[in-house]
């Protein structure tokens, strides 16, 4: 009896779609994808606290400490991969960088394509920031559209806010589906979950703030009862454990936080306002689960959270793509065409 239901069991397991993540981070897609249904074949990152966090985290996620740009897709166990996904470096195309796009060191994405060749994944994703969808990236974009097709690809753009899927922040990212092509007729991306409103930061840490006994915590919660700015987590070029450029550390002010750096612990009765947050809150602010740890020194734990994709926000995507991934998934057959499921934008532009 137990040999059945450990056969189910694995059998089961293989029905679901199989993603290898690459630039995994501390997991914030990982996570959204794991709650979507999605199998973990490996998650390939550079930096060594991330992959602590990982493994720590989740021991049986196979991950691959080494340089994208010098992965062929080693390890990849399993008959098919139904989903190459990841978040590259922003630094490339951030409004608060120079914006030097494929002229950037840092810039992967010809490494993700690269991979996509390889492995041939029944669709890809890949998450950035907003700069990337602007004019001065259209050439770029219009490339990598191109290469997709000779690939065997459609692809579109989309820019999601995870204020719009739970998240108490507005962080808009830039969000790339591609799809083989006879696939892509049938996905459709999520739509902004708001039924009970958006979560505001005073909503999220209330709790927290309340724990070591500070007086003010519902007063402050009133005053943070809002959206926050985007949490900004800096590069190994730039940026340390703070909330980010003055602009941001601004606009957490008037939320009642004190941005220019993160504290150790909670507040304690008689802490004046601005208070600070600690890791573990700015973690809760990305939407983390609040028992995901994160390995190595303040400054490396912010950055690991700060620069990480919404788990709410990659759920959503997630749920979208699963269905149309799902191997013999007869209810994909039968769903209606839409209009252009594969937002192309304005003028035929990639967006």
């Amino acid at each position: 009896m137990q040999e059945s239901r450990d056969a189910q069991s694995v059998a089961a397991e293989a029905l679901r779609p199989a993603v290898l993540e690459i630039c995994a981070g501390a997991g914030g897609q990982a996570i959204g994808l794991e709650r979507a249904g999605f199998r973990h074949v490996g998650l390939v990152e550079l930096d060594a606290d991330a992959c602590e966090t990982l493994r720590a985290n989740r021991p049986s996620w196979p991950v691959l400490q080494c340089d994208l740009r010098e992965y062929k897709g080693e390890g990849v166990a399993g008959p098919r991969l139904d989903l190459l996904a990841g978040g590259v470096p922003c630094p490339p195309f951030s409004l608060a960088g120079r914006q030097l796009g494929p002229a950037d060191p840092r810039d992967l994405f010809p490494s993700v394509l690269d991979l996509a060749g390889i492995l041939r994944p029944r669709a890809i994703m890949i998450e950035n920031v907003k700069g990337l969808l602007s004019p001065k990236f259209d050439a770029y974009r219009s490339g990598m559209a191109a290469r997709l097709r000779e690939l065997g690809y459609e692809a579109g753009w989309r820019l999601l806010n995870a204020c719009d899927f739970g998240v108490p922040q507005l962080r808009p990212r830039a969000v790339l589906i591609a799809l083989l092509e006879s696939l892509h007729q049938w996905f459709r991306w999520p739509e902004a979950s708001l039924a009970h409103g958006r979560v505001t930061v005073g909503q999220v840490l209330r709790e927290s703030m309340a724990a070591g006994g500070w007086e003010q915590a519902a007063a402050w919660a009133g005053i943070a009862d809002q959206v926050g700015p985007t949490v900004c987590g800096g590069s190994r070029k730039h940026g340390g454990p703070d909330l980010g450029p003055s602009g941001a550390r601004n606009a957490w002010a008037r939320l009642g936080i004190n941005g220019s750096s993160l504290a150790d612990q909670v507040p304690r009765p008689g802490d004046p306002l601005p208070v600070r947050l600690t890791t573990a809150q700015v973690a809760l602010l990305q939407g983390f689960p609040e028992d995901w740890t994160f390995a190595g020194n303040k400054t490396s734990r912010y950055r690991q959270i700060g620069n990480a994709f919404p788990p709410p926000v990659a759920e959503a995507v997630g749920r979208s793509l699963a269905p149309v991934l799902l191997p013999g998934l007869a209810a994909a057959q039968e769903m209606p065409k839409g209009p252009d499921p594969v937002d192309r934008g304005p003028s035929g532009l990639w967006r």
